[in-house]
């Protein structure tokens, strides 16, 4: 495989900056199964096998089931997950995958009947901040060792 830059040697600050918003997020009010279920599954949208790798190895640690996250791609085929799981799912994928619609209102709606304003924005940065991750890791041909 082709070797890239390493951006974080290269521009420490701007790595500095993402470690702040993931400062941010760990000390949030965010649970920690609602975080590995963002990480994982924007990283399965964006096809970050880096990122999958890290933060499934993490969830596990965590307490997170195989059987999830085997089923993660797949959550609205499935009754394995909560409806506020459902809700951060759908979160996820819409911000992710914003040029299609956005985050629709009916996603919006749903998230509000679960969270509040502050949950609802943590988990907007969760999303935001997993996608930069994945980003950086494809760009640069991070491995899986």
């Amino acid at each position: 495989m082709e070797n890239r830059i390493n951006i974080q040697a290269l521009e420490p600050k701007a790595y500095k900056g993402m470690f702040a918003l993931e400062n941010f997020l760990q000390q949030s009010q965010l649970s920690k199964t609602h975080y590995y279920l963002i990480l994982i599954h924007a990283s399965q949208i964006n096809g970050c096998a880096f990122c999958i790798n890290m933060h499934t190895n993490d969830a596990l640690l965590q307490g997170e089931t195989p059987k999830r996250i085997f089923l993660l791609r797949a959550w609205k085929e499935t009754e394995l997950f909560s409806e506020e799981e459902r809700a951060i799912l759908a979160m996820t994928e819409e911000i992710t995958l914003i040029h299609k619609t956005g985050l629709s209102d009916q996603t919006y709606q749903s998230a509000k009947k679960y969270f509040d304003d502050h949950y609802i924005a943590q988990i907007i940065m969760a999303v935001v901040t997993i996608n930069a991750w994945n980003r950086i890791s494809i760009s640069t041909k991070k491995t899986v060792r």
